[in-house]
């Protein structure tokens, strides 16, 4: 989940929202969901009303981070959709990019997919349903996109490439979740596994004329 990317010159109250954010994942990265706001703002060198004007409440602070990471999540994994490769292997390089993106940052993730797990405080906690799903339906409908624009699945295709890619979200995070805390394979083995169940009707689908392929 690493969010750094090139942009042009940013705005001063950009720029501001940009090193927030970052001083939110600093404290997000030691203490995962039991981040507090009090925190977050010793962080900045801010005082807690100031953190609030920019977001509004924790769950404006939360949704920030979500998109921030969702955003860097994604264009991980459209590169590694367009990397070139045979179909197999670029379905695989997608999983082992989501999964590493897990495991190579477990508190940004806690926080983001099990905010509920934060301690009882003033602040209030997260309702996981509130905010978590959002996020995985969001990388649902942008994966059902690739597919419908990439995969030719005949009539009825783009209800299809929905089903697709609410339904390998679902996998990719279920499965992910478990290994994380189990580890009861290696991160290879796990991609294999996963592949092997995806690959039955992606091996035979042909890509869409005119599309980018997959």
């Amino acid at each position: 989940m690493n969010t750094r990317q090139q942009s042009g010159p940013e705005a001063p109250a950009e720029r501001r929202r940009r090193q927030l954010l970052e001083a939110a994942d600093r404290v997000v990265l030691r203490e995962g969901p039991g981040a507090s706001m009090n925190a977050i703002a010793a962080e900045a060198g801010i005082t807690k009303p100031i953190l609030y004007r920019h977001f509004g409440d924790k769950g404006g602070l939360y949704a920030a981070l979500a998109k921030r990471h969702t955003d860097a999540l994604l264009r991980a994994l459209r590169d590694a959709l367009d990397a070139p490769a045979d179909r197999r292997r670029r379905v695989e390089s997608t999983l082992e990019t989501y999964l590493l993106a897990v495991e190579s940052r477990p508190q940004v993730y806690r926080f983001l997919m099990h905010p509920a797990e934060s301690p009882p405080s003033s602040e209030g906690g997260f309702d996981v349903g509130v905010h978590s799903v959002p996020l995985l339906r969001r990388l649902g409908e942008e994966l059902a996109e690739v597919i419908e624009d990439r995969i030719d699945l005949g009539p009825g295709g783009a209800q299809l490439a929905r089903v697709w890619g609410h339904g390998i979200v679902g996998m990719m995070h279920a499965a992910g979740d478990w290994w994380l805390v189990e580890r009861p394979c290696s991160r290879a083995e796990l991609v294999r596994g996963l592949t092997d169940l995806l690959w039955g009707r992606l091996a035979e689908a042909d890509d869409r004329e005119g599309g980018p392929g997959f």
